[in-house]
């Protein structure tokens, strides 16, 4: 059985995204989006301005310098979001009048994946939007930094790919961890031999709170009978996005609109939320930059605590097997928030993530041997381990450190920070930290772990159909 999301067939989304842009279709992308030069300012589009969309908008004004960037549209379906957020940007250099005389803020998106002088847009909307947006946007010739997760949706993940192999526009998924400069040394180290074939693996984000997770505030004035004017008016279909078959039409539910993470109508729960952090770095140290698709995903968990109206488990752990022959184990767990070390074990070292999960720009890897292996260890490893001889109360020779013991650390150093990087493609073509490739086959894995739950099933890659089943 295929995963499938209400009436949401990839089959009907790429068809509906081909029309979406048919009336660029003939046109080149140079034609309708202007050319950013590596010096050239980048207009950015911001849309989605709730939480994580108005610390990215406040992160984006204060680099406008450092940077050559500035916000010239916003656009959020919240009135009171929108106007903090118009403000934001108005405040920092927004022109009072977009194009058609508009002012910088809109609650119809089109309006900025339609003009002209946006060069990039940031999509920070709930999941379900993410992929449509983007494809949109994509192909009116516009550079996109979508949010993680990806999409909400496989089908939706593998048609944000194919948009961008087709459109060939610069696409940054969001998970900054695939910024941190540890993971790329420990690809150089893996990809080397230094710790021998990688068996598995493991990473957790776990959290704790006692008023359940994803609890966030609710205006009491907000809804979509609110005068379309006032602060409190809420465009609830597009926001649902019914019409498009993103989410089923329901009555306003202001718990599902404030705390949409705790429902799978919108979203993964804290898989797509938090595991996608920690899956996405790891595939890039353990197979590379555009990582792997997996093979079989299972998962656990409940409800065990977190009993209110959320459908999402408070308790999540999953299993993906890949098909080079590794196992990555994954836990988030919203009720205890001491979770599992990062770690990466291989057959001849085990590698440690010193320094917090992210092993940002400042975390140190620690690799020590197995001992069975030490001496393949410290074949594979002679340029950084120094081994001594010494006489032992006996006379005789001993080895140090003693087999087992080997082991060195690799710091982490400064890299570009992830927004950075998504510029710096812009500009100049540089690697994306968090490609569309890495980004789907994160999500793939990802959604058939919350599928695995779901369906109290063994999820199954099909590689040649591209299709989950159950088993």
């Amino acid at each position: 059985m295929s995963i499938r999301a209400h009436a949401f067939h990839r089959r009907t989304f790429i068809k509906a995204a081909a029309a979406a842009g048919a009336g660029l279709a003939f046109m080149p992308a140079a034609s309708y989006a202007r050319i950013v030069g590596a010096n050239g300012r980048i207009n950015m589009g911001v849309i989605g301005t709730g939480g994580m969309g108005t610390s990215h908008l406040n992160s984006l004004v204060r680099r406008r310098e450092a940077d050559n960037i500035l916000v010239t549209r916003v656009c959020d379906v919240y009135r009171r979001r929108l106007n903090n957020a118009t403000k934001i940007a108005v405040d920092h250099g927004a022109p009072t009048e977009a194009a058609g005389g508009k002012g910088p803020g809109t609650m119809e998106y089109r309006e900025i994946i339609d003009d002209k002088s946006v060069d990039a847009v940031l999509i920070a909307t709930p999941d379900h939007w993410h992929v449509k947006m983007a494809i949109e946007a994509m192909e009116s010739g516009k550079d996109v930094y979508v949010e993680k997760p990806l999409s909400h949706t496989i089908e939706q993940a593998l048609a944000c790919r194919d948009a961008v192999r087709r459109t060939k526009r610069v696409l940054q998924v969001g998970p900054q961890g695939t910024s941190a400069d540890g993971y790329y040394k420990a690809r150089d180290l893996i990809g080397g031999g230094k710790i021998g074939k990688v068996t598995w693996s493991q990473a957790a984000y776990c959290r704790n709170s006692t008023g359940g997770q994803f609890n966030w505030g609710i205006d009491k004035d907000a809804g979509p009978d609110a005068a379309r004017d006032s602060d409190g008016y809420v465009w609830w279909d597009r926001w649902l996005g019914h019409e498009h078959g993103l989410a089923a039409k329901i009555p306003w539910n202001a718990d599902h609109f404030f705390r949409f993470r705790k429902y799978f109508a919108y979203n993964g729960g804290v898989a797509t939320d938090l595991l996608y952090h920690r899956l996405a770095p790891l595939l890039i140290a353990i197979t590379g930059m555009n990582g792997e698709y997996p093979k079989r995903v299972v998962a656990s968990g409940g409800r065990f605590l977190e009993k209110d109206e959320r459908d999402i488990p408070d308790t999540f752990m999953m299993m993906v097997d890949y098909p080079s022959e590794h196992t990555v184990v994954l836990a988030s767990v919203m009720t205890n928030d001491v979770g599992l070390d990062t770690v990466i074990r291989g057959q001849h070292a085990t590698m440690y993530f010193d320094g917090g999960s992210d092993t940002g720009n400042s975390g140190v890897l620690r690799i020590r041997e197995q001992d069975a292996w030490h001496r393949q260890f410290r074949s594979n490893n002679a340029d950084r381990v120094t081994i001594t001889t010494r006489k032992n109360n006996e006379g005789k020779d001993e080895v140090q450190p003693r087999p087992g013991h080997a082991e060195y650390e690799v710091r982490a150093e400064g890299r570009r920070d992830h927004m950075g990087n998504f510029f710096d493609a812009i500009r100049n073509s540089a690697a994306l930290a968090c490609n569309v490739e890495l980004g789907c086959a994160t999500m793939v894995a990802i959604k058939m772990g919350v599928e695995a739950y779901r369906q109290d099933k063994v999820m199954l890659w099909d590689a040649q159909r591209e299709v989950a089943r159950a088993s």
